[in-house]
């Protein structure tokens, strides 16, 4: 009896004790040590649509965060433990929430410049293209550069923009003005004449000078020979790049990308120092003062390989958790619409052309052996099919000469493959960084320039490449397209140019899982930055954005125009 009533008072204290510790526990200092031991979330997502890249829990309700990582993702009993006094509670009432967009190929400032510049993007006829020139020079002072950019001459449907299309509102100030795929721009005569180009100069290695009847040049160069333009315009001051920054950034994350591949502001003819300058002036000085608002895996010149990889060797390749230093990129070829893309066949609309060969073969071989050799990532541009299959046998030569390891390289754009090729991509482990609305600006003009059996049989053939065993990264180009991943992933799923009622090559178009994993994930992994971003996963950075549509069904059969939020670290970055 005696052992009863003991167990009885004893259980009875105890249960008293407990219930102490589960309502009391301000007053009990056993509830505060735990409390202070256990991870309290920042700010917890509630009762959301969470599709988070991660096969390993596809879809999810709640996720909580802290110090700018996700501390947990599932259902609300999931989360619940991770709730504190001061939790800010975000419920989203099923609203869609996928991981923060991973744009796989920008030229960032470049792009942030050309929003302060003359916009000729979009443009569809002369007279508003001199309209726009004209308009400018109206801000000018005689003398200064007119410079812009964007123009495409599908939309016009006429011929190419000459100078003297300019001459006649631009008499005082030279003018440069670039296609919207940067491998060809067109020049003022005042600007010819401050570049020295006369009929006498002579088409440089990799580029054209192109020239009317009379043998006079007419305004247009392609590739290498901007060069002879842009050495005479004026640097671009600090000021304007870091201003080009803080624009860039703010119209990213207008886009829900929170993450980008900045090939820097390399195209042929241009500064190997700008990349640099950018990332000392621009990049590491932003960080410093704490006002980066996405993150950038940058990629510089391959002339410049061993500059980098003594840099990395110094610094490794995280500066900081904005700031990656990634590989080196070069070009194979240039542009379908400048008629430089590389091909095996030439040109429909230009028989005598099957495009530019950029540069040397020997020299890009040796210097992407010797750039894979110091550990760097290597990332090249090729459009037509001749340049990618030059440059997937250059990529089998080089792991064949440095051996296997985890290296991954990149194709850059990859947009006309020959049938067979597709396959190699994958067996070779390739990454096929590809852009979905050139689609939009390619579809009609292909055919005309390469012919329908080869545009039908080897164009943005983004199914064939996953079949292959290819982890697509889905990027934008930009400016030469907008940032918008949504829309480019509506490319890439219906394959349908405005005013177009059917698919283009219809066969190719992929899911809508695939087409968001190569805007997340899988662009994660093209950029050594899978460990860290592109799935909402326990550990990562809280990088997310909340769409309109609230549900998942909703979302899928209708695809949003736009994002509503955008969180970085975890923290409202837009609206702003």
């Amino acid at each position: 009896m005696a052992f009863g009533k003991n167990l009885a008072f004893f259980l009875s204290a105890a249960g008293v004790a407990l219930l102490a510790i589960a309502f009391l526990p301000s007053f009990n200092p056993f509830w505060s040590s735990w409390r202070k031991g256990r991870q309290v979330a920042e700010m917890v997502v509630l009762n959301a649509t969470i599709y988070t890249s991660d096969a390993s829990l596809p879809f999810a309700e709640a996720m909580a965060v802290r110090n700018g990582r996700i501390l947990g993702v599932g259902n609300y009993s999931t989360i619940q433990g991770f709730i504190g006094d001061g939790t800010h509670k975000l419920n989203l009432n099923g609203k869609v929430v996928l991981p923060g967009f991973i744009d796989s190929h920008v030229h960032l400032i470049f792009g942030g410049l050309q929003l302060m510049r003359v916009k000729v993007g979009g443009i569809r006829n002369k007279e508003d293209f001199v309209s726009k020139v004209e308009e400018a020079v109206k801000e000018k002072s005689p003398g200064q550069w007119i410079l812009g950019g964007g123009w495409n001459i599908d939309l016009w449907g006429g011929g190419y923009p000459e100078a003297s299309w300019l001459d006649g509102v631009s008499p005082q100030n030279p003018v440069w003005l670039s296609r919207m795929d940067g491998h060809m721009g067109v020049a003022n005569s005042l600007a010819l004449k401050i570049a020295g180009i006369t009929r006498d100069t002579l088409d440089p290695v990799g580029g054209a000078i192109t020239k009317n009847f009379n043998g006079e040049p007419n305004g247009l160069l392609v590739d290498s020979a901007m060069k002879l333009v842009l050495s005479k315009i004026p640097e671009v001051s600090v000021e304007e790049t870091r201003a080009a920054l803080f624009l860039a950034n703010r119209h990213a994350l207008l886009r829900g990308v929170t993450t980008m591949v900045d090939m820097g502001r390399f195209f042929p003819g241009a500064s190997v120092e700008d990349s640099w300058q950018d990332l000392s002036e621009v990049y590491e000085w932003a960080d410093s003062l704490g006002k980066m608002m996405a993150r950038v895996y940058l990629f510089f010149p391959m002339a410049t390989w061993s500059r980098l990889a003594e840099l990395i060797r110094e610094k490794g390749w995280r500066l900081s958790q904005w700031i990656y230093l990634g590989g080196v990129k070069a070009f194979a070829d240039g542009s379908l619409g400048s008629n430089s893309a590389l091909f095996h066949e030439p040109y429909e609309d230009d028989p005598s052309n099957n495009g530019i060969q950029i540069v040397d073969i020997d020299w890009l071989a040796n210097a992407t052996l010797h750039s894979d050799k110091s550990g760097l990532q290597v990332a090249i541009h090729a459009i037509g099919d001749k340049a990618n299959d030059m440059v997937l046998d250059m990529y089998r030569s080089v792991i064949s000469e440095n051996g296997v390891r985890d290296r991954r390289f990149r194709i850059e754009h990859a947009q006309h493959l020959l049938p067979s090729t597709a396959s190699r991509f994958g067996q070779e482990t390739i990454i096929p960084s590809v852009q979905p609305d050139h689609m939009l600006d390619d579809a009609g003009a292909a055919e005309k320039k390469i012919g329908t059996k080869r545009a039908l049989e080897g164009s943005y053939i983004f199914q064939s490449l996953l079949d292959g065993g290819a982890p697509l990264a889905f990027g934008s180009d930009w400016p030469v397209t907008d940032i918008n991943p949504l829309r480019a992933i509506k490319t890439a799923i219906y394959r349908k140019p405005p005013g177009w009622d059917n698919a283009w090559i219809p066969t190719e178009r992929i899911s809508l899982d695939d087409a968001l994993k190569a805007h997340t994930i899988s662009a994660a992994h093209a950029c050594f930055l899978d460990q860290e971003l592109g799935s909402l996963s326990p550990g990562k950075y809280a990088d997310f954005v909340v769409l309109p549509a609230n549900s998942w069904a909703e979302f899928a059969q209708n695809l949003s125009d736009f994002v509503s939020a955008t969180y970085v670290n975890g923290k409202q970055a837009y609206p702003f």
